[in-house]
C-alpha cells in the first residue's frame, strides 16, 4: 500500500483540504508506529454556572447526578468534575476582570499597573504549535476579546466568525480563486465538489479502514458547511456593488447558543485535520436577551439573580443549553476515530468558568471539567478549597508533551 505524507493536501482551484491522520500515513509495515498527537481545547463560559444546580454532595465515582450533570450523563465516564480550584487575587477594578486571567493566573487583573502574563494555550503553542499550520486558534462567540495572551501580556484577538475560520482552514489560492470558491459555497456547493477527482485518486491509495475514516471526515465537512449556511454564518451572495473579497457574517448576536454550537462543530474538523493542536474558546456575554425558549432576560442580569426563583429558572435554561453544546463536542470527538482511538482520547478538553459564583462575582471554587485526553475519568474530585487551578494547568502541559515544572500560581502538578 503506498505511503502518504502526513502533510498531504487535496488541492483544487481555491481549495486546499487538509486530511485526517490515516493508516496509510503510518511508517511502512514493520517500522515504529507513530502515535496520534496530543491536543488541548480550553473553553470558558464567562458568566459561570449556577452552583446549586451543578455540585454533587458525594465525591468519587458514585457521585449523584444534579440538574446540570444530568445533561452530561451520556459522557459520565469521559470527564472529571473538579471543585476547590481557583486563582488567588482575582478581584479587579471591574467585577468581571477575572475573565482576563482564567488562562494566565495573573493577580489583581485590571488594577493600576496590571500587566497580564502568558496564557496556558500560548505556552503550549510555543512548544507544539510549530507542528501544525496554525500555531494556535483563539475563538470567541461574539467579540474579539479573548483569554489568550502572549509572553508580553498582549491579548490575541478571538476569531468570532465560523465562516471566516472555515475559509482559513479550507480555502487557499489566489484571491480570485478564493472568491470564486466562496461564491460556490454561497450557492450551496461544497468545498468537496471541486475535489472529486483528487478524492477518487486518494481512495485508490488508502486502506478500507482509511476510506471509512475519510467518509466520516468528509461528511463532517459537509455538515459544517450546511450548518454555517443555515445559521447564515457564511457570507451573503456577492452583490454587484459589493467587493466579493469582503465576506460578511450576519449572525444574530442574540443567538448565543447557535454561535457556540457552530464553534463546537468546527473544533473536531480543526483537530482531525491537524490544523492546530491548541484551541481556546470564550463563550461571552452577548449583552442581549439570548434566543432560548422561555428566557426574557439579559444573560448577564440573570446571572445576578439575587436568589430570585424566576431569574434562576431562566438562567438554568441558558446554562443548560451551553452545557449541551459541551456535550455535543464530546459526542463528536468520541465518534471520530484515529489510529485505533477516538479524537477525544487524544484531546484534553478543559471546560469551566472564571467565576465560581457569578451572582456575587466570586472567583473561587471554580466549576472545572476535564474531558478526554486519555485521563482516567468518571469522578467528582473535591480538592482542598483554594487549590491552585494552575496545578491542573501544569498537568495538562506535561500531558501534551510540553515539559513544565510550573505555571502561574502553581505549587506543583495536580494528580487525582
Amino acid at each position: 500500500m503506498p505511503q502518504l505524507n502526513r502533510r498531504t493536501l487535496l488541492r483544487s482551484s481555491g481549495v486546499a483540504l487538509a486530511l485526517p491522520m490515516l493508516e496509510s500515513m503510518s511508517p511502512a509495515l514493520g517500522g515504529p508506529s507513530t502515535p496520534p498527537p496530543k491536543r488541548m481545547v480550553l473553553m470558558c463560559t464567562a458568566l459561570g454556572l449556577h452552583p446549586p444546580l451543578l455540585w454533587p454532595k458525594s465525591m468519587g465515582e458514585s457521585y449523584e447526578t444534579t440538574p446540570y450533570l444530568k445533561l452530561l450523563n451520556e459522557h459520565r465516564k469521559d470527564f472529571t468534575l473538579f471543585s476547590g480550584l481557583e486563582h488567588e487575587d482575582q478581584t479587579g477594578r471591574q467585577p468581571h476582570d477575572s475573565e482576563m486571567t482564567w488562562l494566565t493566573a495573573a493577580r489583581k487583573p485590571g488594577m493600576g499597573g496590571f500587566r497580564n502574563t502568558v496564557s496556558l494555550d500560548q505556552v503550549a503553542a510555543a512548544q507544539i504549535g510549530n507542528k501544525t499550520r496554525f500555531r494556535s486558534i483563539t475563538l470567541g462567540t461574539m467579540k474579539a476579546q479573548s483569554q489568550s495572551f502572549t509572553n508580553s501580556g498582549v491579548m490575541i484577538p478571538a476569531e468570532t466568525s465560523p465562516a471566516n475560520l472555515f475559509a482559513e482552514i479550507f480555502l487557499a489560492g489566489k484571491p480570485e480563486q478564493v472568491n470564486a470558491q466562496k461564491r460556490r459555497l454561497a450557492d450551496g456547493k461544497s468545498v468537496l465538489d471541486g475535489l472529486l477527482g483528487e478524492v477518487k485518486s486518494l481512495r485508490s491509495k488508502t486502506s478500507s479502514e482509511d476510506n471509512h475514516l475519510l467518509n466520516d471526515y468528509f461528511n463532517s465537512i459537509r455538515a459544517a458547511e450546511v450548518n454555517i449556511e443555515l445559521k447564515r454564518g457564511w457570507m451573503d451572495k456577492p452583490k454587484p456593488e459589493v467587493d466579493a473579497s469582503k465576506p460578511e457574517d450576519i449572525l444574530d448576536n442574540a443567538d448565543l447558543i447557535g454561535r457556540t454550537q457552530l464553534l463546537m462543530d468546527l473544533i473536531p474538523l480543526i483537530v482531525q485535520s491537524d490544523s492546530s493542536r491548541v484551541i481556546s474558546v470564550l463563550i461571552q456575554d452577548h449583552f442581549v436577551v439570548p434566543k432560548v425558549k422561555g428566557v426574557t432576560g439579559n444573560h448577564h442580569n440573570l446571572s445576578h439573580h439575587g436568589q430570585n426563583a424566576s431569574k434562576i429558572g431562566q438562567l438554568q435554561k441558558i446554562e443548560s443549553e451551553i452545557l449541551s453544546c459541551f456535550a455535543s463536542l464530546m459526542s463528536q470527538m468520541k465518534s471520530k476515530s484515529e489510529s485505533g482511538t477516538s479524537l477525544l482520547d487524544q484531546t484534553s478538553i478543559l471546560f469551566g468558568s472564571n467565576l465560581g459564583n457569578a451572582n456575587a462575582h466570586h472567583a473561587n471554587n471554580l466549576p472545572i471539567f476535564l474531558a478526554g485526553g486519555g485521563f482516567k475519568h468518571g469522578r467528582y474530585v473535591c480538592c482542598e478549597q483554594g487549590t491552585p487551578l494552575s496545578n491542573l494547568f501544569v498537568t495538562l502541559l506535561n500531558h501534551a508533551g510540553c515539559e513544565s515544572d510550573s505555571f502561574g500560581q502553581s505549587s506543583g502538578s495536580l494528580a487525582w
